[in-house]
Order: C-alpha cells, then structure tokens, then sequence
C-alpha cells in the first residue's frame, strides 16, 4: 500500500487529481514520486527531472502529456524535492556515486507498478535526467521510445577549467572536503538568485515567474549547487556514457541553440550516431524547452507525441504480422 505524501497543488498548476506518494530505495533512502493520471489512454510517460528540479516544477508539462492521452510518473531524486537530502546543509545537492539514481529509478518503477501505470512506457528525461534516463536504458529500462530535452550527456566546462573540475573534485572526495561547493557556486536556488534577464533556463519570462512562485511558496523544494562529489561523479559518469554505443531504440531529442548549462557537442555527436534517433534544435531555446514560450512547449509535445503514436503503431503492426 502506498503512503501519500505532500503535493504541492496551490503551486503546481497541473492536471486535476494528481498526488504523491512515498517510497523508498533499496538502500532506505526516502523518495517522493508524483502521479498525473490522463483520461487517454495512450500510455505513460516517466519523467526523470534534472538537478534541482521536483515534482511540482513539471505539473504543466504534465498537463501537456495528459492533453495527449498519457499519464506521468515524476520522481523527486534523492538530495533533491522532498526526497531525503544527503548533507546536513540541505541547499547542496549531493550523491555518492551516479549509480543510486538507478536505485531511485527502480523505486520509482515498483510505485508504477503498483498503480497500474497504462503502458506502453515512455522514457522523458531533462538535463541530469537524461543522463540517468541514458544509463538505465543500458541498464535495460523497458521502454517503447525516449525522448530527451537538453540531456546532460556532458557538462558546459571551458577546456581550461575542464582539468581543473577533475583534479579538483576527485582531490576533494579523497581529502573528506567532498561536501563543499565548487569554486564559484552558491548555495542559492538559482531562479531565486539570479534575475529573469540573460537567464540560462527559459526566454519565457511567466514560466521562470512560474518557478519563482514555487520556491517562494515552499522554500524546501528549493536547493543549491552541487557538491564537489556531484561534480566528480558526474564527470566520471558522463564520460562513461560517451564511449558507449547507441541504444536500439527510438529517440527525439530536443536541444536549445542557445544551450549553456550542458555540452552541446556530446549531444551532437550521440544523436548523430543513434540510427533510431532525431536531433531537433529549438532556435533560440534555453536548457529548459519543455519550459520555453507557448509555441516552442507546443513543437516539444507534439513531437514526443508523434514519436510515441509511431512507435506505438510499429509495434502493433510488427505484432500483427507476427501472429498472421
């Protein structure tokens, strides 16, 4: 039996009868998982947030989904939302190996099991999302399709600083200062501290009010930069990934040209060596596409949408051929 957790619907803005639950990792953590039930029934979607990000923040995408017949499942990670936190300073996103998000993920699977969640399964991940989202598909993630926005496939370091990132964080978690922020982070929420203008989230100035409001309202959601640990993890993980193979399965992925957060170029070069895959560039776009103005939210639905139904018919007809 599942336990309901606190859902945020004064601030979610998101389809009517959505609610959260508790549940727990293998290894005792804590997690919070969202559910956005639709009155289609087209399947579900399971959406991996990215870093810092909760369940709240991706009611309105939700909404969008559910517009097109699916349901959403949306985790909050551990040291992020609601999950439970891994440092005493709460504001520091942390982890200690990349491979507990896995844990999450199969958390988050068993809560999808026990709802009953309509398949088929779609995988959606954001940003550090996406870079869990690409490991559990090798890890054997049952899904029909993928799509990504902005997928953390590498992380936006200038060459120069690139081999500093590494010797840094590696020499940190070896001297027990693992927990500390990286040169020139701030324990800030990001949206909150830093203005609408040249901001590297969103061009849509009510979306980013939209987070503002969020945070403003339930400051516990909210969290910081990542520790020197994260940032190690994250270098070692992602760079893992890159000498990987493509998964045999179809993909879209949306990619902001005005992306600043994630390497652009290992998206570049993984797309262009999916066969099964699509790389769609969102002129003008930020990081956050499926939180950009009215028109570019629209393309990014309308195409996991099209990529989904697709794949979705492929599979019925190569079933009918099959049994014929």
């Amino acid at each position: 039996m599942l336990e309901q957790a606190p859902y945020f619907a004064d601030v979610a803005h998101g389809p009517d009868g959505a609610c959260a639950y508790w549940t727990r990792a293998e290894d005792d953590i804590r997690l919070r998982v969202g559910h956005f039930p639709a009155n289609g029934q087209k399947g579900s979607v399971l959406l991996f947030p990215g870093r810092t990000e909760y369940i709240e923040k991706y009611a309105p995408a939700a909404a969008d989904f559910g517009a097109r017949g699916y349901n959403t499942l949306v985790i909050d990670w551990r040291g992020q939302g609601l999950s439970d936190r891994l440092l005493p300073d709460r504001r520091i996103g942390h982890i200690e190996t990349f491979d507990d998000y896995q844990k999450d993920m199969t958390a988050m699977l068993d809560v999808a099991e026990q709802l009953d969640l309509p398949k088929p399964w779609y995988l959606v991940g954001h940003s550090m999302g996406g870079c869990i989202g690409l490991r559990a598909l090798y890890n054997g993630l049952e899904v029909e399709a993928a799509g990504f926005t902005g997928p953390m496939w590498g992380i936006n370091l200038a060459t120069p600083t690139r081999p500093v990132a590494w010797a840094l964080s590696h020499l940190a978690g070896w001297s027990g200062q693992g927990h500390r922020l990286p040169p020139g982070m701030k324990p800030s929420t990001y949206v909150l501290s830093d203005p609408f203008e040249d901001n590297t989230l969103t061009t849509d100035r009510a979306m980013h009010d939209f987070m503002r409001e969020q945070l403003t309202a339930h400051p516990d959601l909210a969290l910081g930069g990542p520790s020197l640990v994260w940032l190690r993890e994250a270098l070692i993980e992602t760079r893992a990934l890159a000498q990987m193979a493509a998964p045999d399965l179809p993909c879209l992925t949306f990619l902001g040209t005005n992306e600043r957060i994630v390497d652009a170029a290992r998206i570049h070069n993984r797309m262009a060596s999916w066969p099964k895959g699509l790389l769609d560039l969102v002129e003008g776009g930020e990081h956050e596409v499926m939180m950009e103005t009215t028109a570019i939210r629209k393309s990014v639905f309308d195409g996991f949408d099209d990529l989904f139904s697709a794949t979705t018919h492929d599979a019925l007809d190569a079933d009918t051929a099959r049994s014929a």
